[in-house]
This record gives structure tokens, sequence and C-alpha cells, in this order.
């Protein structure tokens, strides 16, 4: 599992991530969240490692 940073525009992405919430209620702003890990846990598909990405989300500072 990489914890590095590995995003070829990680500004970018944070921006996109910023503007699909623009105007979203809290409720409506966290099923966007479970949305986006649900397509981003089916990109990956391996459970063992989604099993570390979650420990590793609770542990991270």
């Amino acid at each position: 599992m990489n914890t590095l940073l590995n995003f070829q525009d990680a500004d970018a992405f944070y921006e996109q991530l910023l503007d699909a919430h623009a105007g979203l209620e809290p409720a409506q702003s966290e099923l966007l969240n479970a949305r986006l890990i649900l397509i981003l846990a089916n990109q990956l598909g391996d459970s063992a490692l989604l099993r570390q990405c979650i420990e590793a989300a609770k542990t991270l500072p």
C-alpha cells in the first residue's frame, strides 16, 4: 500500500473534490463522500488492500 503522494496533479483533484461539494447540505456531502469511496474501492477491487487502506486511514495523522 502506498501512503506517499502519488497524484499526477493533487491540487487539481482537491479542487475538483471541493467543487463537487460546493452548495451541498452536510447530508448530501456525506452521501457524495460515501459514493466516491465505494466507486474508488471498486476500482482497487483488492479486499486485502482495501483493509490496509481502512487501517491506514484510521491511524494516519
